[in-house]
């Protein structure tokens, strides 16, 4: 018998975005900023805690390409021509 498309977990489920907090995290992270002393407050009843998904930055293309070129005409490498053969002998 086959296994329903909704339940079959995909092959990175694990290590996916969660937004909600396990208690353990919630506590832990409530630890780290200094709003939970586990001597003073019970587990019960936490305030809610924010996840958020650190985004990873792209690098724009126009920076990496132009950068690219100035280390090539650094090296002295010979620059690329602006116009083509072909094009200035039709003129």
């Amino acid at each position: 018998m086959s296994i329903h498309s909704s339940l079959k977990q995909k092959s990175g489920a694990l290590n996916q975005h969660r937004n909600v907090l396990t208690r353990a995290e919630r506590v832990a992270k409530l630890t780290e900023l200094e709003k939970f002393d586990a001597a003073k407050n019970t587990a019960l009843g936490l305030p809610k805690v924010r996840s958020i998904k650190a985004a990873v930055a792209k690098k724009p293309k126009k920076e990496a390409a132009a950068a690219a070129d100035g280390a090539a005409s650094a090296e002295g490498a010979p620059a690329a021509p602006a116009v083509k053969a072909d094009t200035a002998k039709k003129k």
